[in-house]
């Protein structure tokens, strides 16, 4: 039986991060430079051996691989996954002084790399042992149990935290404003690329012409966009007052919700082409041939099959989106990019990670949702 190379590689990844690299970082305050501090000086030989011993035992498990033997190594990554916010609760109270009330404790780059290379253990392992995506995201229930345990019983010093604690309001408004401005671009994305993809189907000429221009504007960097916008969105609101009512202007939601739109129409518009102009055309004459209309063949028929590829462009558009609209707080459109960007004016990296953690969580998540619902609409359903 060969050996699982990409898990085997994976788990001795993670005991070369987890040793190697500091696991976390303490400060007196938020202004002085956290001095850093690996597995070793956290929890001593003996904390050491007790956290790579489950590492090195789903290392021997992966090498002589067997269905049984990687649902253990499942639950074991799974275990590790969940020890992790156990073990920053553990590092904050031996590491951090508790008569010192602003020392604060970061999350270093020990922790953050082993927790990536484990996330992606266990997507192989849930691909090795075709685990349906239901059950895949049910097994990290158990890690955030974990964390939400641990935040709950201590975690006071965790500067990730303390930045939380301080701009809680600013940070729910941020989430608020971040998600509108993805779900305003997105659907106009939506209407403009259907739009447009049906107009290419019907006059092929334009097809070249669209496209060229689709792929025009994915090359414009988006802080040249952002500029670009700038002028003729200033004269628009100083040149019409009910633009200025609205709130358009060169800076704000405006030219930001133009670029959203502007980088959203390719994959839009390209999915949603590709979708409508492949379906067979036997099923589209078969349709005919049982008298159904144009408009029918296309609301019965047509659109129906196309309808997962037409999600899949929708997936793309948003998870780019997500993205993208961080950039959108260089030009005062606010979103979790406020965070990031005042983060790296003031080089604390924990009020960057404050803002950038959310947009990953939504970016997985908007991910997750649509895929399951596109391959749901396929025909034979969801596996």
């Amino acid at each position: 039986m060969q050996p699982n190379i990409v898990l085997v590689s994976l788990l001795l990844a993670a005991l070369v991060v987890w040793l190697g690299l500091d696991a976390v970082s303490v400060a007196p305050n938020r202004i002085v430079p956290g001095r850093g501090v690996d597995a070793l000086g956290v929890a001593g030989w003996g904390g050491v051996a007790l956290s790579v011993a489950p590492m090195l035992v789903v290392l021997g498990l992966a090498w002589r691989p067997t269905p049984n033997r990687l649902r253990w190594s499942a639950g074991l990554v799974v275990a590790m996954l969940s020890a992790l916010p156990v073990w920053l609760l553990v590092a904050a109270a031996l590491t951090v002084d508790s008569d010192m009330p602003q020392a604060r404790m970061g999350i270093g780059a020990g922790i953050w790399a082993t927790l990536f290379l484990l996330l992606l253990a266990l997507i192989e392992l849930r691909n090795r042992l075709a685990m349906s995506r239901a059950l895949g995201w049910a097994l990290l229930l158990v890690p955030l149990a974990s964390l939400a345990a641990c935040l709950s019983f201590g975690l006071a010093p965790l500067a990730l935290r303390q930045e939380y604690q301080g701009r809680s309001a600013a940070f729910l408004s941020a989430i608020g404003e971040h998600l509108l401005l993805v779900g305003v671009a997105v659907s106009l994305s939506l209407l403009l690329g259907v739009g447009l993809a049906m107009t290419m189907r019907h006059w092929p000429r334009a097809q070249r012409v669209g496209f060229a221009i689709l792929n025009f504007l994915q090359t414009i960097p988006s802080l040249a966009l952002f500029g670009l916008l700038l002028a003729p969105l200033a004269w628009l609101s100083n040149r019409f007052d009910w633009l200025a009512a609205l709130g358009v202007s060169g800076i704000g939601w405006a030219p930001a919700l133009l670029a959203l739109v502007g980088y959203s129409l390719l994959p839009m518009v390209r999915n949603t082409y590709v979708a409508l102009d492949e379906v067979a055309p036997d099923v589209i004459d078969a349709a005919r041939g049982m008298g159904m209309s144009r408009g029918q063949v296309f609301r019965q028929v047509r659109l129906p099959l196309a309808l997962p590829v037409i999600l899949e462009g929708i997936r793309i558009t948003t998870v780019q989106a997500i993205g993208l609209t961080a950039v959108a707080a260089l030009i005062g459109a606010g979103g979790l990019g406020t965070f990031i960007f005042q983060g790296l004016g003031q080089a604390a990296m924990d009020l960057v990670l404050l803002g950038a953690l959310p947009i990953l969580v939504m970016a997985l998540v908007a991910d997750a949702l649509l895929g399951a619902l596109t391959d749901l609409l396929r025909p034979g359903g969801a596996t």
